[in-house]
């Protein structure tokens, strides 16, 4: 959301205040820019005639949409994913025909219309002729979303299903960072409470911790880092860089603790856990094969990013990939490899992920962003394969001596073959051979398209 000083904007939902420093509103009613920090916005509420009321204080500047653009309408839902659409029209008080209208993440198409039918989700693109006209087939053509949405709610069908009422819309999740604590990249050991412990990785301890400086506790996840690091400079530059890198499918860096061992990073918090584990578990065994494709692009999203800046990942595994509210992915521990001594790293064969690691990186030290796609074709037999292990029945020793005789892994059960296709060209021998994360993403999501396709009646 772009902001402008003196700009009027609308609240879409109820918030209330916290601290002193903060003001309360309803849905619907209209605040005046004041100020512009971050993730916090100064702001007063005034009626309708723009008369100022005193009620001044910061806000939550995702509950805000412009006056007079579409995102005020109950329907739009901003920038969703499929499958958190899915989620969220699957909801127990939403019945068939509930919609809404989501910003798309696919190449070609800015909206998407999803639709609840008896027990799925249908999807539909909207698009946009030459002459800007927004249509859903080929013979109704309307001047703006509005006007398409009114047209399916009262007189016409999509594909046998009537639009009925828009989907519940709930507030988004507020960012309780206060500004210091916002901009502040080194913190103090002391702001952090470390409650439980969530997993080990390669390069240290995660924890669930809470974060208690700012206006309300924060909950957030700090990795305690080995002791075996850089020099403290080399640290605070690689992640003061992996903190400029911000995307929807990228897992958030907050702060650091660099004064002293062991490094704290301070990240998101994502309730659902790691990829690997949601995906053996109860929760996985119910996703469906769309499902899984979208969780992939959105991985494949967030490593597009991380291509297109010549930033290498080195670990990309479900084990790295964080799962929060309505399943939405953000690709973890990117850069990890790096603020960590690469000797060390490499040396030690038991620190070495060899299943998900090319060959040119486990013989040479070849660490690329077409390693980073070798580890994609991997993560996605992971994915396809509701959390697998690669490679059963070889030891980590017998890996990479078949993988260089030529043996890959075979077309898993019930995975179609145009989703091996897109593993085997992960696995080429040469790197160059391999596509970019960008072609890869192409890909991804000509294989889920059919759920987002033009209907033509």
């Amino acid at each position: 959301m772009r902001a402008a000083f003196g700009q009027l904007y609308v609240s879409l939902w109820d918030f209330q205040a916290r601290t002193e420093e903060e003001v309360s509103f309803r849905a619907g009613e209209l605040l005046l820019l004041l100020e512009e920090q971050g993730d916090w916005w100064k702001a007063e509420v005034v009626d309708e005639a723009g008369r100022r009321s005193g009620r001044v204080g910061y806000v939550p500047r995702n509950y805000l949409a412009e006056q007079e653009t579409g995102d005020t309408e109950p329907w739009f839902f901003g920038e969703l994913s499929r499958t958190e659409a899915g989620n969220i029209l699957m909801s127990p008080e939403n019945k068939r025909g509930t919609f809404l209208v989501r910003a798309s993440e696919k190449q070609g198409f800015d909206h998407a219309l999803s639709v609840r039918d008896q027990n799925c989700v249908r999807h539909f693109k909207i698009l946009q002729n030459k002459q800007g006209k927004f249509h859903v087939n080929t013979t109704s053509f309307f001047s703006d979303l509005e006007s398409l949405i009114q047209h399916y709610t009262e007189r016409s069908l999509i594909d046998g299903l009537l639009l009925t009422t828009p989907c519940m819309k709930k507030g988004p999740d507020v960012n309780d960072f206060s500004e210091d604590t916002a901009d502040v990249w080194e913190r103090q050991r002391d702001e952090f409470e470390l409650t439980n412990k969530l997993g080990s990785g390669n390069f240290g301890d995660v924890y669930e911790a809470m974060w208690t400086s700012g206006r309300v506790p924060v909950k957030v996840a700090i990795k305690v880092m080995k002791a075996v690091m850089t020099c403290q400079n080399d640290f605070r530059a690689e992640t003061q860089f992996m903190k400029r890198l911000q995307h929807r499918h990228l897992l958030p860096l907050y702060a650091v603790c660099s004064q002293a061992d062991p490094y704290y990073i301070i990240m998101e918090f994502m309730p659902k856990g790691d990829l690997l584990n949601l995906l053996r578990g109860s929760q996985g065994k119910n996703l469906l094969s769309s499902d899984l494709l979208d969780m992939a692009y959105q991985v494949v999203d967030g490593m597009e990013y991380l291509e297109a800046r010549n930033y290498i990942h080195r670990d990309l595994a479900a084990r790295n990939i964080l799962v929060g509210k309505d399943n939405l992915c953000k690709v973890a521990d990117f850069g990890m490899a790096r603020i960590v001594k690469d000797d060390v790293y490499l040396s030690q064969i038991k620190n070495i992920p060899y299943r998900w690691t090319a060959p040119e990186a486990l013989l040479y030290g070849r660490f690329s962003t077409k390693a980073d796609v070798w580890s994609f074709g991997v993560l996605l037999f992971e994915i396809i394969t509701h959390g697998q292990s690669p490679y059963p029945g070889l030891s980590n020793s017998e890996v990479l001596p078949e993988i260089e005789r030529g043996y890959r892994m075979p077309q898993p059960k019930d995975c179609p073959y145009k989703v091996y296709n897109v593993m085997l060209s992960c696995w080429e021998n040469e790197p160059q051979a391999r596509p970019t994360f960008a072609t890869l993403k192409a890909n991804v999501e000509h294989l889920i398209c059919y759920e987002e396709t033009e209907y033509c009646p």
